[in-house]
């Protein structure tokens, strides 16, 4: 196997010579305007994947993957020519699907911001069901003169505070 850093080295270095290639020396008609995005080498370095964009409509990609397909071996030889490599890869062209992603994921933002301003413009001028602050407070205890107990629980010995010692609460236990 090889270091993965000279997959990616060799992958970047393709791109560049897969892209310079296709805007100097191929000339085809049906190539439209192409973008390449990234490629990919496999990690014995026999294969690598370019993936690209196009410009334009359904047709115009068809004809630019057609005239990918076509000018193959002669971007093969000119990324063999310039890399130096032993052994060069072959390659294989992928319509890269990131922009169509994006513009779906842009299309449902639009559409979820303005399903958030028709809430907005409804809740306008609309109030709480309910009280204005729904949670519930611990209820303050006071004795007859108006003054809060020390324990909370109006003169009431504190059950808690009984004073049971260990051996007496053990024996509970045993009974």
């Amino acid at each position: 196997m090889t270091d993965t850093a000279r997959a990616r080295k060799l992958a970047d270095r393709i791109r560049v010579v897969v892209a310079e290639t296709l805007e100097r020396r191929i000339k085809d008609p049906r190539l439209g305007f192409v973008t390449i995005t990234d490629t990919r080498v496999t990690g014995d370095l026999r294969e690598a994947t370019v993936f690209y964009t196009v410009y334009g409509d359904e047709t115009e990609r068809a004809a630019s993957a057609a005239a990918l397909e076509s000018a193959k071996g002669v971007l093969r030889t000119e990324v063999g020519r310039q890399t130096g490599v032993r052994f060069t890869p072959s390659l294989s062209f992928v319509a890269d699907a990131v922009p169509d992603t994006a513009r779906q994921l842009d299309d449902l933002l639009i559409k979820a911001r303005q399903q958030d301003a028709a809430v907005r413009s409804v809740a306008v001028g609309k109030a709480y069901a309910g009280e204005a602050d729904p949670y519930r407070k611990p209820v303050e205890d006071e004795d007859e003169d108006g003054h809060e107990d020390e324990d909370g629980l109006d003169g009431a010995p504190d059950e808690a505070s009984t004073d049971d010692g260990p051996a007496e609460a053990a024996a509970d236990e045993d009974e």
